[in-house]
């Protein structure tokens, strides 16, 4: 079965960077697009990043010149960089992706923007 396992998140003081990353398995990596969303508290979940089997990348505004997202099909795992971190980042992350008509969610990952 389609398993999405985030790592990487935690506490990062304001102006920091961290990255994430997100290990993929129980489908064929490589074709998928692969989506990075967040969810701040007391916001609705917000799609974030997406980048394509082409590798071809789509950033949502309040992170675009912030984050980058990346793959690396022989290790089936999609990445986000994020640096220049504000306050407003805090969320947890998910990684996401479509397949047969159903959207997969991984458990997601705390990242808490603080000084």
């Amino acid at each position: 079965q389609v398993q999405l396992v985030e790592s990487g998140g935690g506490l990062v003081q304001p102006g920091g960077s961290a990255r994430l990353s997100c290990a993929a398995s129980g489908f064929t990596f490589s074709p998928y697009a692969m989506d990075w969303y967040r969810q701040a508290p007391g916001n609705e979940r917000e799609w974030i990043a997406t980048i394509s089997s082409e590798h071809t990348v789509a950033y949502a505004d309040s992170v675009k010149g912030r984050f980058t997202i990346s793959r690396d099909n022989a290790k089936n795992t999609v990445y986000l960089q994020m640096s220049s971190l504000k306050p407003e980042d805090t969320a947890v992350y998910w990684c996401s992706m479509y397949l047969s008509r159903r959207r997969y969610w991984g458990q997601g990952t705390q990242v808490t923007v603080s000084s």
